[in-house]
């Protein structure tokens, strides 16, 4: 929001609308750095633009300087990028509303290579000859997957999508009832299968499905079998599924392949760093024979999908006419390829890949940073909001291990005066800083979990930018 324009008082004889400046003679006197940043052009028709609404108001005129800070406010607003860093206190690692993993330095810097410069993407060095974009990281995935071959598109829904089109097309899936799930804007997996031409053929219960079912369910007309990991979501109770290792045999004997989308698709043990088992990609792939998982979830890299599994089956992927469709681009690689590698030296990864070093945080540690902060924190909201320390609960996130939670600490500012709709309008203020603050709003108080925040300076220098209370906020 920008300052009210000052205005001449209404017996001001210059308050006429005649007495408008001109154009001219307010772009005359812009300010150089104005002029720099935005253009001569901009310039003027912000002007315009202003005296429009002048003319249209009907009030006093306001004086030119005025009339200038205005048009530089519009400007700044209107070059101010949509798409900006934020601070992320939510308390959910890997959100997606946020941008869910945070990449290394090093997958940041492979990208700013291959943006200002001609690349190999598509041209194999060693023979001069055409090459294929996947060759970047097909190599990498295989290794530290199992895998005997893999393909790269733009999320794990396309990777879905992809499997399901090459594989069963025009022919039933066999799909257990608790698996049919829908995950975030309503994408449900009927609905994929029907958009890729399959036919879904539901076996067991919600609750229960046995191996018997499947076998049941398998004949002539069967392309695929598909297992679905509950990444967001969990059956409790009366439960029942199919032994995996059963399964896989199963399928094996009646010549059809096995499909299991992991979703989250972590490729080591999240047990040993301390945290909630997830099935690994490699442990995935030793009980069926393609698998689907994405890149910017617990792999900790960029958007993206992966299918990998079995040679004849990418192969099959890999030609279908939908993978062009679906193909990413050649920052997209650098950075899958940057993340990748750091996987071959597992003694460092915690140390560099983001996602891992977040999740893995201590509770003490993220209280006594919490501790460290709050009084800065009070400071800078004084007047606004008191500030406590609180231990809270964190969350890893984009449905990964869905009843799991990590103890955290947060800062709990508590807006004062009366009213409803306090927290509501501090939450505001917090989103419109120069780098905007999520938290989460609970018990009558914004909640700020510092689990993920890594830059407390940027953060307090951020806050400073909050107006004294009682004030509306600067245009940053």
């Amino acid at each position: 929001m920008t300052e009210p324009v000052p205005t001449r008082p209404a017996d001001d004889p210059d308050s006429s609308p005649r007495r408008i400046p001109s154009v001219e003679r307010l772009v005359g006197a812009a300010p150089p750095a104005d002029l720099e940043a935005y253009g001569r052009t901009a310039y003027t028709d912000a002007i315009r633009a202003v005296l429009a609404a002048i003319r249209a108001g009907g009030g006093p005129v306001p004086d030119a300087a005025a009339i200038r800070a205005e048009a530089s406010a519009r400007l700044a607003a209107a070059h101010r990028p949509s798409l900006r860093p934020v601070f992320n206190l939510t308390g959910t690692v890997l959100h997606t509303n946020l941008g869910r993993a945070l990449l290394p330095r090093s997958a940041a810097e492979a990208v700013a290579a291959v943006m200002v410069q001609a690349s190999n993407l598509e041209f194999d060095l060693a023979t001069g000859a055409r090459g294929e974009r996947d060759d970047h990281v097909e190599a990498l995935i295989c290794r530290l997957t199992g895998a005997e071959a893999a393909v790269v598109v733009n999320n794990n829904a396309a990777a879905v999508l992809l499997v399901l089109n090459a594989l069963a097309m025009r022919k039933e899936v066999v799909v257990s009832r608790g698996e049919l799930v829908e995950i975030g804007g309503s994408f449900r997996v009927p609905d994929v299968m029907v958009r890729a031409g399959c036919r879904l053929r539901e076996v067991g219960t919600t609750n229960r499905t046995h191996l018997r079912d499947y076998a049941e369910a398998l004949g002539p007309r069967t392309g695929l079998v598909m297992k679905v990991h509950p990444s967001n979501y969990a059956i409790a109770g009366f439960t029942a599924a199919a032994d995996p290792v059963a399964l896989h045999a199963l399928c094996r004997e009646r010549g059809v392949p096995l499909a299991d989308d992991l979703g989250s698709g972590s490729l080591v043990d999240l047990a040993a760093y301390g945290l909630p088992p997830e099935p690994t990609v490699r442990a995935a792939l030793e009980r069926a024979d393609i698998v689907t998982f994405s890149g910017d979830k617990l792999l900790g890299a960029v958007q993206c999908g992966i299918v990998a599994g079995r040679k004849d089956l990418i192969a099959r992927v890999r030609k279908n006419p939908l993978k062009r469709a679906l193909r990413v681009d050649k920052m997209t690689y650098a950075a899958l390829d940057a993340v990748l590698r750091l996987y071959l030296h597992p003694e460092r990864l915690r140390a560099e890949l983001p996602t891992l070093r977040l999740l893995t945080r201590a509770r003490d540690a993220i209280a006594a940073q919490a501790e460290r902060l709050a009084p800065a924190v009070a400071e800078r909201l004084a007047g606004r909001a008191t500030v406590a320390v609180a231990d809270c609960i964190s969350q890893i996130g984009s449905g990964a291990l869905p009843v799991e939670t990590l103890p955290s600490a947060a800062l709990v500012l508590t807006p004062g005066g009366r009213g409803g709709g306090r927290c509501r309008r501090l939450a505001e203020d917090l989103r419109q800083l120069p780098v905007p603050v999520i938290g989460r709003i609970s018990d009558e108080a914004v909640r700020l979990d510092v689990r993920t925040l890594e830059d407390e300076a940027g953060f307090l220098d951020t806050l400073a930018a909050l107006p004294p209370a009682g004030n509306g906020l600067r245009t940053p």
